[in-house]
Order: C-alpha cells, then structure tokens, then sequence
C-alpha cells in the first residue's frame, strides 16, 4: 500500500507538471532525440543493405569462395547448414579452335544457379540489343564474348572447339557479375556448362584451374558461415563480399558507411547536450517541492520513489514516440524519393527501433538521475534559505557510467573504434580548450561594448554577468555549429569526390595487347574518329621478389598474405610524366632526382611492405633481375577507370624487355560499331568494355549520394534541439529580469533587441569556438577515416560565426517573446 500511494502521487505530480508545461521540454528533447537516432538507423540498415544487394550483383553472390583446388565438402555442407545457398563454377584457360584460327580465351563452367546475385546479359548477334537471362548454356553449348567472335570471325550458330569437346556457340555474352581479375590480364571469356569440363579434357592434376564458390543467405547467417570459415581457410584461399576494399563499389560502400556512423554519432552528443539541458530545468524547478515534502516528513528514499517513476514513464513514452517519428519520417521521405531508387528497398527492420529506444532510455537515465539525485539531496532549509547542496560524489559515479554506456553507443554507431574515438576526442578536447578561450573572447568583447548601442550594451553585459552560464552556453551552440559544419564539409566533400570520380566521359573500353608498332597508328584512329582516349602506356610484367636484398614474403604481414600485389607479377610502366589521377605523397619525379635507377611506388602497397625514400627492390622480369632504388611514393585513384601502375620507371630503364602498351577511351552508344573497325585494323588488340559495370556504379554511388542529403537533415534536427533546450534553460531567470526591467521603464522593442544582441553575440563567440573544432576534427577525419584530400577550410572561418549569430540570434529573439509578452505582476507574485 506504501509504495501504491508513492505510484498514484508520482502519477499526478506528472500530469500536473505536463500540464503546466514543465515536462514539454524534455520531452520533446528526448523525442527529436530518439527520431532522429531511430531515423538516422532506418536509413542506414535500408539503404546499406538494399546497396550490398545491387553491390552484390557485381559480385554474382554475397561471398565468393576461390582457391587453386577444391574445397572439402565438409564447407559446402557446412554453408547448406547455416542456411546459404552456394553455387560452384570453374575457371581456367584455354584456346578455342575455329577452322584453323586460335584464340586464348578465360573459360567459365558454370551449374545451374549461376549467378546468385544478379543476372547474365546476352545478344543474338554482335552488337545486337542486350537482353537479361536466368539460364545458363546447355550442355554442348557455349555463348562467348564479341572479342571470339571479331578474332575468329565467328557468326552465331558456328562450331568452336575447346580441348577435345565441341560447341555451338548459341548468344553473345554481354555482361557477367563477378567478372575476376585484372582488367589488363583478362582474355576474352567463354560461358559454359559446368557438366561439359570433363569433355574438354583440358582440366586434368596439376592445371592451372580457379575453382570459386558463390554464396547467398541472410546477413546472419553468412556471418556466422564467415567466422566458421575463416578459420579453416589455407594461404592458397580467397574471401571476397561486396565491400571489398579493392572495389569502386567497395569504397563507396566504406565511405557511406562511415558517413552515416558519422551522423549518428553526432546526432547522439546533440542529443544528450539537449536532454542534459532539458532535465536540469526540470530538477532545478523541482527543488521548492522537494524541500517542501522533506519538511512534510519525507525521507530520501521516497523522493526517489516518488521522481524515478516520472522519469521512467517519461523516457518508455518519449521513446516511443520519438521510434514511431523517426519510422514515420523515413518511411514518408522513401517514399517520396522512390523514382530515385531503381531497386526494391528492404522493409523496414526491428533493430533500428529497438536499438533507438535503447538509446533514449540510456540517455535520459544517464543525464536525469545526476539531477534527481540532487533532489534528494535537497535540505528541507531550502523552504526559507536558497541555498543547494553540492553535487553528490554518487552523481558523478552516475555521469561516469553514463559516459562509459555513450561511448559503446558511438562505437557501435560507427563501427570504428578510430572514428569514434577521433570524434569524441576532438570534441572534448575542443570544449576543454575552447571553454578558456571563451572567457577570453567574453573579456575582449567589452573593449567594444562602449561602440556600440544601448540594446547591443544590454545584451553585452547580460554575458558577462553570467559568465559561467555563458560559458556554457557558447559551448553548447559550438558543440551545434561544429557537428553542422563537420557534416556539411563532409557532404560536400564526398559528393564533390563520387561525382567527379565518374565523369559523363569515364572510359568505359580498355583496349591493352597493343603492339608497340602500332601505337602511332592507334593513337591516329582515336584521333580521326574523335575518341577521347587515356595515353598510351608501356607494360612489361614482372614479379617483386625483393626488399634490400630480403625476400618480399617475409616482408608481408600475416593480415596481407594474400594481397594480390605480392602472389602475381604485377605490371610495370615507364613515362616521364606523372599520371593526371597520380600524386605524389613523398619523394621528388625523374627531373628532381638525383636517384640512380629510380622507381616510383603506391602509397598502400608501399605502406604494406613497408617500402620508404631510398629503398633497393628487385624484380624478377622475363627470367632476368633488374634493381631499382624508391625515387618517390604516389597516391593513386584506383577507381579513375584509367590506366594505373603499382610501380613505375623512367624512360629507358626497361629497355630490351618485350613490352605492349594499353589504354582506356570512352565511346558513346552510337560509337560502338566502331569496335569493329578498330579490331580489323588492329587485330592483336584486346578490347574489354566496361559499360554495364560503370552503370552500376554509377546507380550505386546515385543511392550513396541521396543517403547523404538524407541523413543531413536529421543532424540539423537534433541540433535544433539543442537550441530549444538551452533557450527554455534560462527562460527562468529572464523572466524576473524582463519583469524587473518593465517595471523600471523598459519597453517590450528594447528588451527584444536586447535578447537579440545578447544571443547574435553568443552565437558569433560560438562560431568562432566552431569553426577552430572543425578544422581540428575535418583535418583528422579526412586524413584517417575518408581518405580524402584536406585543404584549409577557409569559408567555415567566415560562415560559421556569421551563420551562428543570425541563427542564434534569431532562434534566441523567437524563443524569448514570452518574457515581454507576459505581465510583470504576474511574474513579480510568483516570486
């Protein structure tokens, strides 16, 4: 019955305090809070995996499985028990014999099933419309690229011959997903069925033969299948998804990705600033009712009983509301934007709202008990003395915890322990450093307050008054201004990169085997034709086999055994000018060096192994070694769809090596016929076409960029929360000043400008604050997390002060027409 009476008064205090307006704040904190962190989910669990859907159409499945021989079939019972479907092709070389032409071709047996993700894409004739298709070749069948049929001067229906099997070629192979391997190693492909390999009797011990394994399932459950395997895999395995890091696609997804964990981790801190805002007013207007109780013969333990419930009930509700809001929102946003989106998203998932819900029970607990606890603290003298406690030590054992459980939030928000940490540190560090620096902007500020007038004068001498309050407050609206501006740069940035990462002009052909006799020739039917085309560049293949004289394996660490760069021979340039998408990260170029045989090296590759200035490396090259010294490392732009080098020479010295040269250019639709000519003219050439794969890329990063737009939006929300929480704090305090003033004479225009130029100034002092934090933080985000290009971020200098004193500014004139608006008897009796 006690705690039964404790439940019904805690009931009424509550309605009566939402009521009289006393919960609104909070409340409403806490459910833009919660939207926007519910919302902010939303987005990144439908667009992530409806983008990792289409991104695993270039992959052909989720996961693909490869290695030099097959797997035990304790791995594929394995995959069928944890739910996943699988599918297994072959791939190996050969020549296909047409009369007595021949040509290397890369031939493909696939089962039926193949591919899991996406589809295959077929012509009845070269050259002819594109059509998609489920099926595969029929056994004694094959279909192959337009590449065999220009070299062997095929027709659909002709007969070709693979080891000792025959085939009728049936279609054109346009487009396959999961098309493995190096862009300027790939012969053109054969498509089969994977019952006719026995036939061609070409697969036999001790072949060349890649064996893959396609997986697709549910998230979950392929997971769990990669824990289970990766722990079984040997050196000679390979494990791909769709986020590899090699890929376009598995960069945009990365950079999305981490964008998006950026969002919600900033719209968590905004949320917990505007939250901390909203309960401390609660609890300060609290403690007269309080002290009263405890005068009555309350205990501590029953102001506890009595508040705790309050809170509890707030926080399910507000939770609530705020998981139906930010569902609601996307929802309503989706479907707005539907025409942008080409595929079905995923529905909607539980977790982002279960996880949202979470988040804003966390939240208020960790903000309002510190608060509460001070409730209970509070003496019954308080009825006669204004007098408060101290904080008790056990609020801040509550603080500490709070910040511990946020801190695993932002972790699992981002994903990245860098990230967060970076975030997180920065902002701290900023508030810590920029609270002093306040203070000394506050000191500066009143050289000029005799030029200026008397609302600007009032409004002056309000922030030095209440120097601590303004303190913080400069702090919060800079913690604001930061979060918007570190987003906005970033937005920016990134589309600016997706969109000039692929260009209306992209190449979308690779033309390599050019014989070094015919280069002139090709570069005069680019010319005649109006092709624009990359250069020209020379390529041998060579294998690095040492560092300094120590064998390259042993310079690799065990997370990158399995980098392509070290197990296959790479290819090897030379040119006297710097590629247009190279930059050179350290070192000098051929004319600024005094490096004998010098070689310029990628930034990651020479990260990986540990290459520097001045370093020997060996190369093993047409059975001969050849010795070069580390001139210079590049960064380079993998994803240009130009032609690019782990390693690159000077002129002359790769002389007396067989080398042909490659490139990249770009042919509209309407150009296409012209790849005939262009392979009866050059018939060693090899031209691979690129369109279907820069069409999906495109899509994807279209997806990436309206993610980015979207998500924005919510930031800017839970920033305007922060606003109205800091305003509503001190609505108090203005109104026995407002009231006090009208009294003396004051008019309602002059309080109003005077709350204006009080609020424009905080807003200017927390720009300024903004504005050196986000230089701090976009510096180390850009240069660790994005792995973009930072340069001086001069405009935020400029429009972040002046944005936070006009929106500032206004937002505090809007949110202070109470305090001139109601009757000073009325605010002077409640006193």
């Amino acid at each position: 019955m006690h705690n039964l009476r404790h439940v019904r008064l805690a009931w009424r205090l509550l309605t009566r305090d939402w009521r009289a307006g006393e919960l609104r704040v909070l409340a409403a904190a806490l459910v833009i809070a919660v939207g926007a962190v519910t919302a902010i989910g939303f987005f990144s669990d439908r667009l992530n995996r409806a983008m990792t859907y289409q991104s695993a159409d270039l992959l052909g499945a989720d996961l693909r499985l490869t290695g030099a021989e097959p797997v035990p079939a304790e791995w594929i019972r394995s995959a069928a028990d944890h739910g996943l479907r699988h599918v297994e092709t072959l791939d190996f070389a050969s020549v296909v014999v047409h009369g007595d032409k021949l040509q290397l071709a890369s031939i493909k047996a696939a089962a039926p099933g193949y591919p899991l993700r996406g589809t295959l894409r077929t012509a009845p004739a070269l050259y002819a419309a594109e059509t998609d298709t489920v099926d595969i070749p029929a056994p004694g069948t094959a279909w192959v690229e337009a590449r065999i049929l220009q070299a062997l001067g095929l027709a659909i229906g002709a007969r070709i011959e693979i080891g000792s099997a025959a085939f009728t070629v049936t279609r054109v192979l346009t487009y396959e997903p999961g098309r493995g391997g190096s862009f300027f190693t790939m012969a053109p492909r054969v498509l089969m069925h994977r019952d006719d390999v026995a036939a061609t009797a070409v697969v036999q011990p001790g072949s060349r033969v890649t064996y893959s394994y396609l997986f697709a399932g549910a998230d979950t459950d392929l997971a769990r299948y990669q824990e289970w395997l990766k722990t079984r895999l040997g050196p000679h395995h390979r494990l791909f998804d769709v986020r590899d890091a090699g890929s376009s696609i598995g960069r945009a997804l990365g950079r999305a990705e981490r964008y998006l964990g950026l969002t919600s981790l900033l719209a968590v801190l905004l949320a917990g600033v505007a939250i901390a805002m909203g309960a401390r007013r609660y609890s300060e207007r609290h403690f007269d009712t309080a002290a009263m109780l405890r005068c009555f013969g309350a205990t501590q333990g029953d102001l506890v009983r009595l508040f705790v419930p309050q809170f509890l009930l707030l926080g399910l509700v507000a939770s609530a509301a705020g998981c139906a809001l930010g569902w609601l929102t996307q929802e309503a946003v989706f479907y707005l934007l539907r025409e942008v989106y080409p595929v079905r998203l995923p529905p909607a998932g539980l977790a982002p709202v279960a996880f949202g819900f979470f988040t804003g029970l966390l939240a208020l607990a960790g903000f309002a008990l510190p608060p509460l606890m001070r409730l209970r603290q509070v003496p019954p003298l308080r009825v006669i003395r204004r007098e408060m406690a101290p904080l008790p030590p056990a609020a801040w054992l509550v603080y500490g915890s709070a910040a511990a459980a946020i801190l695993i939030l932002m972790w699992r928000f981002t994903g990245s322990l860098l990230l967060t940490a970076a975030v997180l540190a920065g902002s701290l560090a900023a508030a810590a450093a920029l609270a002093a620096f306040a203070g000394a902007l506050l000191a500066l500020s009143r050289r000029v307050h005799r030029r200026v007038g008397v609302a600007w004068r009032f409004g002056m001498n309000n922030l030095w008054r209440r120097t601590r309050t303004s303190i913080g407050q400069i702090l919060a609206f800079g913690l604001v201004l930061m979060a918007m501006a570190v987003i906005a740069l970033l937005r920016t940035d990134l589309l600016n990169t997706w969109q000039t990462q692929l260009p209306p002009d992209t190449p979308n052909h690779f033309a390599f085997n050019i014989l070094p006799q015919n280069v002139a020739a090709m570069q005069g039917f680019f010319a005649a034709n109006r092709i624009p085309a990359s250069d020209l560049y020379p390529m041998v293949r060579g294998r690095l086999t040492e560092i300094n004289g120590r064998p390259v394996t042993q310079a690799v660490t065990k997370e990158d055994d399995g980098n392509e760069a070290i197990r296959r021979e790479l290819n090897l340039t030379w040119t006297d000018t710097l590629p247009s998408d190279n930059r050179l990260v350290r070192g000098a170029w051929w004319n600024n060096t005094a490096t004998a045989n010098p070689v310029s090296v990628e930034e990651k590759l020479a990260k990986k192994l540990g290459i520097e200035i001045g370093d020997e490396l060996t190369f093993s090259i047409a059975g001969s070694e050849r010795r070069a010294q580390v001139a210079s490392i590049r960064s380079v732009q993998w994803d240009s769809f130009h032609p690019n080098f782990y390693m690159i020479f000077p002129p002359g010295a790769l002389d007396g090596l067989p080398a042909t040269y490659l490139t990249s250019f770009h042919l509209e639709p309407e150009q296409k016929p012209l790849l005939t000519s262009l392979v009866r003219a050059f018939p060693a050439v090899t031209v691979l076409e690129m369109d279907q794969v820069l069409a999906q890329v495109r899509t994807i990063l279209a997806q990436v960029t309206a993610a980015v737009e979207l998500v924005l939006l919510f930031v800017l929300a839970a920033g305007f929360a922060v606003l109205f929480a800091v305003l509503s704090a001190s609505l108090d305090e203005r109104f026995h000043e407002g009231a006090l003033l009208r009294t003396l004479g004051a008019g309602r225009r002059q309080l109003r400008a005077a709350h204006f130029a009080e609020f424009a100034v905080l807003g200017m002092l927390a720009g300024v604050l903004a504005a050196i934090g986000t230089e701090l933080i976009a510096w180390v985000l850009y240069t660790r997390a994005f792995e973009l290009e930072y340069r001086f971020k001069w405009p935020v200098w400029v429009l972040t002060p002046l944005a936070g004193g006009l929106l500032i500014g206004l937002a505090g004139y809007i949110g202070t027409r109470r305090v001139v608006s109601q009757s000073p008897l009325t605010v002077l009796r409640e006193l």
